[in-house]
């Protein structure tokens, strides 16, 4: 028989590979966990000794084991581990150490019990044990510490958001007071949740980083779960690319690590990404697989979650298209409802009744639509917005049907509303204009059917206004000051330097795959830090058609709108509100991507002469068209007035002077009317800033040669053309030319870009100036661009500049060569000089070739 100080030995390695099992566990590592628990057991049971001290090692190891079990395997097998832990637990003496394990394994049942969905008993063990262990409190407080954040998520799960919040305070006291930097992460990993559960999507995404930058170094293994909640509040956000890629990071950790219950809600939310991408085959399939995983676990919660998911992408498409809904499906969706709401999942239960009555009324079952929408249940403080939108939206569509329109916009009116509301909570820009997905279909609702119905000026004046409260309405934000942030700074400037790098190792053909990489990193984590280090703005009201008409003086106001493949213009002049309908909305759409085609294969300046009479010829057809289109039906309601055109879609890059009609004509594009009248206000003309960038031919001279008309301007090129010298210039002033390459970044308009010595100025530093310059004129490139979100958010580099306070932005909608570019500004600029107004200096200036100067004031005019 061995002697004492080897069984202790042999003990503490017991106890050590309990320790590793655990940090394994804990960064959920759990092959890794369960490999070392079984080695402790087969030590432990070649001692097979009864003394307590084994015991009670053998009691933790088994409990651990269950709970790594259970995370990599079936439930079912945790909840037997633990039965085994309880078992040993009766060879133990009454005392502190017996009292302890005891609540341990009354802890981990609860654990397992919220995991497949039992949320109200794993609430009454956690509250029978905590008490037991404020009394026994070990001098490290992780167990009381842990329990209070597994608790925490339980009142979370059951809609007790105060109660939550108690629990992770207290549980970062104890982490805080006891050095426990994994209980910190973890704890406010679900502060995060409990913002995202109360709306405060910047609040959510702040704590998630703040987690995750704790758990980073101590339980790598968990980022993979703060990346999937991140990506559910930006679901909430609407930004749906950006969730997507969160996931698509997370799940490859979650596989490797085998966390099945995270790996199976992963796939879910990226179900839901897909299906806000209109990629229903795919979150079809992603849906189906969830479910499969939920079902092995005994997750039936959860696996009736995954069935909703995938009978939405069926619906939805279905929805999308003009086709008349099989009988079976909505069937199927009350099915999934009943059984949800036998669960008490509230929310899910509401998804997928609301879904079914979507179906039902676009089959004509209105009574059995009206039937099923009365049992769904007002939403919760909790609720998500697009839950709130879905149940605007039925109760809209079922008025509509069954010929009661007043009911419908009431609700299209309150349910927009709501949304602003929402939108009104949200972050950076991002967030602001990825929120309007959620009121998309609802907006559309209630404009196609005021525009169907319209008749004589009251009828315009209806679309006008209702056109102003779904398009465009990041732009309705007053920016309000930047909040300096160290991190964000580095990164921009981080981000500047590797761009700068890839352009000069491309130069000498060196390798710039790693670059790349890096820079699409630093862009992500800067796109993070935006969402929540200081908010957009304070929202303005939308401005009613009587302020718009008050506003425009002598202009006319042209505001198209698009509804299914209809196009209309509502004309706003002298007070008076006109409706004309203008036709097919995709045949001009197509003709105008052509137009634009034609322009920039016509932009190069040493285009061989018959190439160019033909690229000409072919433009002046198409412009030709579009005019006969758009232009020609207004013609008795605008006259010879400047206009102000409110484009829809894919016509917001429409190069309008190109129309015979709009010729020499002055005019100014706007995202929205109430755009336009908050940048109608008088400016400031003084003073001026020249900026000319590297690499663009004859753009030093050019630059130069306005010293002629601004002789006191300040410029700013060659080597002193950094992007800090530029931001420095551009605050306070009143004019700012700006001659460089640059990129439209379709992805994110905050990360579209001009190129300086130093590397690219981002919009994101130039849209946060506290005093942006009045106006703005972009000479090069094509950054008069705009990416079009839903809702109409047209953004782009020029797109952010207004949005940030700047009154008017003059740039190209298509490529201009070289000597067209400085022959248009030198001639703008002139007449800005002699103090003409944007709009009326831009005709001018283009009016001598408007295919080859195919430059638009935006904004202001």
């Amino acid at each position: 028989m061995r002697g004492g100080t080897q069984q202790n030995r042999d003990l503490d390695a017991v106890l050590a590979l309990h320790r590793k099992a655990n940090d394994s566990a804990a960064s959920a590592h759990n092959i890794e966990a369960i490999r070392l628990l079984r080695k402790a057991l087969r030590l432990i049971d070649a001692e097979a000794r009864p003394d307590p001290a084994w015991v009670a090692a053998r009691i933790r190891v088994l409990i651990s084991l269950a709970l790594a079990t259970s995370e990599v395997g079936s439930t079912a097998k945790g909840f037997r581990g633990l039965r085994r832990a309880q078992a040993h637990l009766e060879q133990l003496p009454e005392g502190r150490s017996k009292q302890e394990l005891q609540a341990v394994i009354s802890g981990q049942r609860a654990l397992l019990l919220f995991r497949v969905g039992r949320p109200a008993e794993s609430l009454a063990l956690f509250d029978a044990i905590i008490p037991t262990l404020e009394r026994l409190q070990s001098e490290d407080g992780l167990l009381l510490a842990r329990t209070m954040t597994n608790r925490a998520q339980i009142h979370a799960e059951m809609g007790d958001v105060d109660a939550a919040a108690r629990d992770f305070d207290r549980a970062i006291e104890l982490a805080a007071e006891h050095g426990l930097a994994r209980i910190e992460g973890k704890a406010r990993h679900g502060l995060g949740d409990l913002a995202q559960l109360a709306g405060d999507i910047p609040g959510a995404l702040h704590h998630y980083e703040e987690a995750a930058r704790i758990l980073e170094s101590v339980a790598p293994g968990w980022l993979a779960r703060v990346r999937l909640d991140q990506a559910r509040a930006l679901l909430v956000a609407g930004l749906a690319r950006e969730a997507a890629r969160h996931l698509d990071e997370a799940l490859p950790d979650l596989r490797r690590n085998r966390v099945i219950q995270d790996l199976a809600e992963a796939k879910v939310a990226r179900a839901a990404a897909a299906l806000l991408e209109g990629d229903y085959d795919l979150a079809r399939h992603l849906a189906v697989l969830a479910r499969r995983r939920f079902l092995r676990r005994g997750n039936k919660p959860w696996a009736e979650v995954a069935a909703l998911a995938r009978l939405r992408a069926d619906a939805t498409e279905v929805l999308e298209s003009a086709a008349t809904p099989p009988a079976r499906l909505p069937s199927n969706l009350l099915r999934v409802a009943d059984r949800l709401a036998g669960l008490g999942l509230r929310d899910e239960t509401a998804a997928a009744r609301l879904l079914a009555v979507r179906l039902l009324v676009r089959r004509g079952a209105f009574d059995a639509a009206a039937e099923q929408l009365a049992k769904v249940p007002k939403p919760r403080r909790t609720s998500p917005v697009d839950h709130k939108m879905l149940l605007r939206l039925c109760r809209a569509e079922l008025a509509v049907a069954t010929g009661r329109p007043r009911s419908a916009l009431a609700q299209a009116r309150a349910g927009l509303t709501e949304l602003g509301w929402a939108r009104d909570r949200m972050g950076g820009l991002d967030l602001l204009c990825g929120t309007a997905v959620h009121g998309q279909e609802l907006g559309a609702l209630a404009v196609g059917h005021v525009l169907a119905r319209a008749r004589g000026q009251q009828g315009a004046r209806r679309l006008l206004a209702w056109q102003e409260r779904t398009r465009a309405q990041v732009y309705r934000y007053e920016p309000l000051p930047a909040i300096d942030d160290p991190v964000l700074a580095r990164y921009l400037t981080e981000m500047r330097h590797v761009q700068r790098t890839v352009q000069q190792h491309r130069l000498t053909g060196k390798p710039v795959a790693a670059l790349e990489s890096r820079y699409a990193w630093l862009q992500r984590e800067a796109s993070r830090l935006g969402w929540y280090t200081s908010r957009w703005g304070r929202p303005r009201p939308v401005c009613s058609p009587e302020e718009v008409a008050q506003r425009l003086g002598g202009r006319t106001l042209v505001s198209l709108v698009g509804h299914a493949d209809s196009l209309a213009a509502v004309v706003v002049r002298d007070g008076r509100f006109n409706l004309v309908r203008l036709g097919s909305l995709s045949e001009v759409v197509e003709t105008a991507r052509q137009l634009h085609a034609d322009l920039h294969a016509l932009a190069p300046d040493q285009l061989p002469t018959a190439l160019s009479a033909a690229v000409s010829a072919s433009a002046r057809r198409r412009a030709a068209l579009l005019d006969e289109r758009l232009i020609r039906p207004l013609s008795g309601l605008i006259g010879d007035t400047e206009l102000v055109i409110v484009p829809t879609g894919s016509l917001h890059a429409l190069p309008w002077p190109a129309l015979p009609s709009l010729r020499g004509r002055p005019l100014s594009v706007a995202p929205s009317a109430t755009v336009w009248v908050a940048a109608a206000r008088a400016g400031r003309p003084e003073p001026v800033v020249l900026v000319g960038g590297p690499g663009v031919p004859g753009a030093v001279g050019e630059v130069r040669q306005l010293r002629t008309v601004y002789p006191s301007a300040r410029l700013v090129d060659g080597e002193a053309a950094t992007s800090e010298t530029v931001l420095s210039a551009l605050e306070g002033s009143g004019v700012a030319h700006l001659v460089a390459h640059g990129a439209h970044e379709p992805g994110n308009a905050l990360f579209s870009r001009l190129d300086l010595i130093d590397g690219p100025l981002f919009a994101h530093e130039a849209a946060r100036l506290s005093n942006p310059p009045q106006r703005v004129v972009l000479a090069a490139c094509e950054l008069a661009m705009s990416h079009i979100r839903p809702g109409e958010e047209a953004l782009g580099f020029a797109g952010a500049l207004l949005a940030s306070g700047s009154r008017t932005v003059v740039g190209a909608v298509a490529r201009v060569g070289d000597s067209a570019a400085a022959q248009a500004m030198t001639d703008l600029h002139r007449s800005l000089a002699a103090g003409l107004s944007p709009a009326v200096a831009l005709a001018q200036a283009t009016a001598v070739d408007p295919l080859r100067r195919p430059f638009l004031c935006l904004g202001a005019g």
